[in-house]
This record gives C-alpha cells, sequence and structure tokens, in this order.
C-alpha cells in the first residue's frame, strides 16, 4: 500500500517448522545476576559518597589479606555494578557466557575498565558462574574542564564478551526421557491440533495429542527410545501451517497499520470527507500622501479559505477480503491517520469480524 506511508499487510499463512512456533517444555534459559567491582577506570568511577562501593572494595582487600581503613579508599576509579548473564539449558561446566555490565552508582563512565571476579547466581541462590574481563562499552564519553564535553552510546552499560564461565550444569537430562511437551508460543486450538496431527503423519503412528490448545503431549517411540535426540530433532523439523485470530493491529502515534490475511469486512457504507481551514497573514504598511498630516502605520491583512471535500458514500460489499478492502480505501485517498479512523468505526459498527488491537 504506497498510499499508506507504512502500513503493513500481513501475509497468507504458510507452513513452518514447529521449532519456529513451540518449544520444548523445560528446556530454556535461566537467568543470573550476580554483585561486583569494575577498577582500572580514569577517574569516572563512583564518588567517595556512594558507601556501598567503599564498603565493598574494603572487603576484597580485606578477603585478599589486606587490612585497609574504609575512610581512607578513593573509589574515583572504581565502580559497582550489577553482572547480568543468560544461562542456557545444555550449557555445559567450562562454556563461557557473555554478560551485561550496568552500574549502580554514580560512575559517568566504565570505559576501560575491568570487572573484577564476580560470582553469578540463580533465582536458587547456587552459584552457576564466575564473570571476570574487561568491558567493552563501544563509545566514549569525554569532558572540557569548562563543562563541554561528547559523549557516544550509553558508557555507563557494557559487555563482558565471552567473559562468563560456566561452574554448574542445569539438571536436565533428555536422553531418558519417553516423552516431553511441546509448547505452543501462541496458544490454538487449530494449531495444536495440526501439530499433532503433522507429527503423527511423520512418525507413521499416534505419538502426539494435544491435552490443551498451548501444549503438545509426545511420547517417544519404542524403537527411537535410544535416539531421543535425533527424534526430537526429526520432530522439530516438520512443517505444520498455524492458524490464528483475524487481527487489526493500529499505532495511532506513528500511523503505522498491521491487517491480518483472515480479517473480513460485511456489508457497510463508508463515507470519507475532510474540512481545512487556511488563514493567512500578510503585513503591509498604510502609507499617508505626500504632506499629509497622517501617520505611517503598520497594517496586517489576513485571508481565510475554507475548503471542503466531497463526502461520498463508498459501499463495501459483503464479505471482502483485506486485499479488496485496501484497495478500495486507496481509491477513496485515506491516508494512514484516515485509515485508523475508518477502521475503528467500521469495527464499532459491527462490520469487521476481527480483533481491533490499538498500541
Amino acid at each position: 500500500m504506497c498510499a499508506l506511508l507504512g502500513a503493513l499487510i500481513a501475509s497468507a499463512a504458510h507452513a513452518v517448522r514447529i521449532k519456529d512456533i513451540a518449544s520444548v517444555t523445560g528446556v530454556r534459559s535461566n537467568q543470573l545476576v550476580g554483585y561486583g567491582l569494575v577498577v582500572g577506570l580514569a577517574g569516572t568511577g563512583d564518588k567517595q559518597g556512594t558507601e556501598f562501593t567503599v564498603q565493598s572494595l574494603a572487603s576484597v582487600l580485606g578477603a585478599m589479606g589486606i587490612g585497609v581503613d574504609a575512610q581512607a579508599i578513593q573509589v574515583k576509579n572504581v565502580a559497582a555494578v550489577m553482572v547480568t548473564a543468560e544461562l542456557t539449558a545444555f550449557a555445559r561446566t567450562g562454556a563461557v557466557l557473555d554478560a551485561t555490565v550496568s552500574s549502580v552508582g554514580d560512575a559517568t563512565s566504565l570505559q576501560g575498565g575491568t570487572l573484577v571476579m564476580t560470582p553469578l547466581r540463580g533465582a536458587d541462590g547456587q552459584i552457576y558462574a564466575l564473570a571476570q574481563g574487561s568491558v567493552s562499552t563501544g563509545g566514549f564519553n569525554v569532558s572540557g574542564g569548562s563543562g563541554s564535553g561528547a559523549q557516544k552510546n550509553h558508557t555507563t552499560v557494557g559487555r563482558l564478551i565471552s567473559g562468563a564461565t560456566v561452574e554448574r550444569e542445569l539438571p536436565f537430562a533428555i536422553d531418558h526421557n519417553r516423552s516431553f511437551q511441546l509448547a505452543l508460543r501462541e496458544a490454538d486450538f487449530t494449531t495444536a491440533m495440526r501439530v499433532a496431527d503433522a507429527i503423527n503423519k511423520a512418525v507413521g503412528s499416534t505419538v502426539a495429542s494435544p491435552p490443551d490448545p498451548g501444549t503438545v503431549h509426545v511420547d517417544v517411540p519404542p524403537d527411537r527410545a535410544d535416539s531421543v535426540v535425533s527424534f526430537m530433532a526429526a520432530i522439530e523439523a516438520v512443517e505444520v501451517e498455524p492458524d490464528s485470530v483475524a487481527r487489526v493491529v493500529l499505532n495511532e502515534r506513528t500511523g503505522t497499520i498491521v491487517i491480518g490475511a483472515d480479517v473480513r469486512v460485511s456489508t457497510v457504507a463508508i463515507a470519507h470527507g475532510s474540512l481545512s481551514v487556511a488563514i493567512s497573514a500578510e503585513n503591509d504598511v498604510s502609507q499617508p500622501a505626500p504632506f499629509a498630516e497622517g501617520e505611517t502605520t503598520p497594517v496586517k491583512n489576513e485571508t481565510i479559505e475554507v475548503v471542503e471535500e466531497d463526502a461520498r458514500l463508498h459501499v463495501v460489499p459483503t464479505s471482502v477480503t483485506i486485499d479488496e478492502l485496501v484497495r478500495g480505501l486507496n481509491a477513496m485517498g485515506v491516508t494512514p491517520r484516515d485509515l485508523i479512523s475508518i477502521l475503528q468505526a467500521i469495527k464499532a459498527s459491527g462490520a469487521m469480524s476481527a480483533e481491533l488491537e490499538i498500541l
């Protein structure tokens, strides 16, 4: 739709792999978090009044056998940070992960800093990884003595590339499973039935059944009990055509419109027109005649022009497709903003068989 300046039309449904619309229950990533210190900053660390940074640095030095008075510590080259990472389901001991380092104090930049060894814990409080290494901010933040400066990107958040090492594995085994559950990312009765039917057809026996619209239960055949991984890989590659609810999504802030392929419109008459008022002002000067006793006076001449476009009723026939609706609305010369109002009015009249979602 060229006239819609970026409005998107969803294409018709097509077959996709099961791995793209579902995941195996229990096979998921886990979030890790830890508190640490970034050292080696060029005076861009936390200020002296940030007490938790001072206490943390004193504790680290004390654990290394260095007794120091917390009041005598200068922390301008040190920043307290939170370290977050994502532990994948089958990450093994010794594997490396990326981590994100975020300042929690009043440091102005983490550029050039090094994260001191930081344990990363899961929701159960157990340590699953250790993070340490150079922090990459991908930018800079410099300032002059007069208060001027320049900044590129967000320098109080950085990345630790391959800087976290897995120390504990997640207790998840799949080789001995005799069944598993597929969790659909979008729960739908029709899609669940299609997934089960496609798996049964691919395997050649009834091994899959949907207990609910968001889950498909799959039994591992006895002849595949010794190769569960390859069986699941074959299941993931099975293609199925997912179903979805007819939906129209409108974003009034940006004028973006996304219309699903299953949207249908019943018979409805649409009138489209607008009233525009243009007011222009021209500054002029009133000059008296020569030798007259008048005064030169500024004058503002205003012109008001009102234009009303023709608003004709256009009848949309019953059960038109989205392609026909778009062509008809384009013929009426509507803009994205106008189309949003028209679609809302069609929905309010009960002529549209679709959900209307406004962002």
